[in-house]
């Protein structure tokens, strides 16, 4: 724990802003997770298709509009880009929308939908800290609509819900397996030293090369780092759920995958951290959220618990919980990448513009091409 502290230090997350809000209506999960692809017998070859289609999922076409959308959407300004580093990023989209198209063929057979309040709600949220001409003038400015916006919200909020029922509530932490943690750990929870329980949200001002949190927001700029712990703090303030926030928007790939907790960090450590991010932690009571920065980057840091020297053990709720939670965690990530990877190789896909691309070397083409195989 105290050897991630060190490393993670002030590597604190990236903000989102308009950009990175209007990040959050392109891909809802972390679709990163999606290791690769399996081989399977191929089908007879469909006809030709227009080169406006870019993939078919399961007879379902993804069209190059879709792509463009999602790259508008994602897409930061500020930062160019070459024609080669575009297409690779439209690829990179259009393979996200593919697994995204095959959880909402999934939602659509569970059963799941979006309740209109729920979908106002998110979209307030994405909205909010930005006044209401400002905002309509950034989609404007992205050819997009209003309404795009709310398709975007619809999508991920339907993805959410598949992942929520299919992994999130098939996970499960018996007593004999915190117990047996906790034996195998022991040494752990015996404090030698005074120290307080973190964990963090990190927002940069600079594009990350890896992001690993759910969502794949990802602020790129000073402004959308503002903005985007503007928003962090208000949803904290209004209940989230500090673990939820930091697997869904922290820019930290250590710490993101665990809630951001960084475990337990002696007093002696926090002494020597940048003055910053050790008074946003000492003398704190637990639950206090301090936002920390230097250099243009952030740290919503949590304090869970203030510990003291000594010997802890299971009758203690923090013990029992704590472990219950960084058990789930595990779990929870585990069956989310199976789960992408079962659904993604289970699927009929042809993946056009990967073909195209390749028989183009490179170039993003404009003819027609006869169907590949599946896959």
């Amino acid at each position: 724990m105290n050897r991630e502290y060190a490393a993670t230090n002030m590597r604190i997350l990236r903000p989102a802003s308009l950009s990175r809000n209007l990040v959050l209506f392109v891909i809802p999960i972390a679709l990163s997770t999606y290791a690769g692809t399996a081989c399977r017998s191929t089908p007879p070859a469909p006809p030709p298709v227009s080169p406006d289609t870019w993939a078919v999922v399961d007879g379902r076409e993804i069209k190059r509009d879709d792509v463009e959308k999602a790259f508008r959407r994602a897409r930061d300004s500020s930062q160019p880009m070459s024609p080669e580093e575009e297409t690779s990023a439209k690829l990179g989209l259009l393979n996200d929308l593919i697994v995204q198209d095959i959880l909402l063929a999934k939602a659509a057979s569970l059963k799941l939908e979006v309740p209109e309040n729920e979908l106002e709600t998110a979209y307030g949220n994405a909205k909010k800290n930005i006044a209401d001409a400002e905002f309509q003038q950034e989609v404007s400015r992205r050819g997009l609509t209003p309404a795009d916006i709310r398709d975007g919200l619809r999508r991920e909020l339907l993805t959410e819900k598949v992942m929520s029922q299919e992994v999130g509530a098939k996970v499960t932490v018996t007593d004999q397996e915190v117990s047996d943690f906790f034996n195998a750990n022991r040494a752990q929870f015996n404090i030698a030293e005074e120290a307080y329980h973190v964990a963090q949200i990190v927002v940069t001002p600079v594009r990350d090369a890896r992001v690993t949190n759910r969502t794949g927001d990802d602020a790129a700029t000073p402004q959308a780092a503002v903005a985007k712990v503007q928003m962090l703090m208000e949803r904290l303030k209004a209940g989230a759920d500090f673990r939820d926030l930091a697997v869904g928007y922290s820019e930290d790939p250590d710490s993101a995958p665990r809630g951001g907790d960084l475990g337990l960090v002696p007093v002696s450590q926090l002494r020597q951290a940048p003055p910053p991010l050790r008074d946003a932690v000492l003398n704190k009571e637990a639950g206090a959220v301090n936002v920390a920065t230097s250099n243009g980057a952030y740290a919503l840091v949590l304090v869970v618990a203030h510990e003291r020297a000594g010997q802890r053990d299971l009758s203690m709720p923090e013990v029992r919980d704590g472990i219950t939670r960084t058990l789930r965690g595990r779990k929870e990530q585990l069956l989310r990448t199976a789960y992408l990877t079962a659904v993604r190789s289970d699927a009929q896909v042809t993946n056009y513009l990967a073909r195209r691309l390749v028989e183009a070397k490179g170039a993003m083409p404009s003819a027609p091409l006869a169907a590949p195989g599946t896959r």
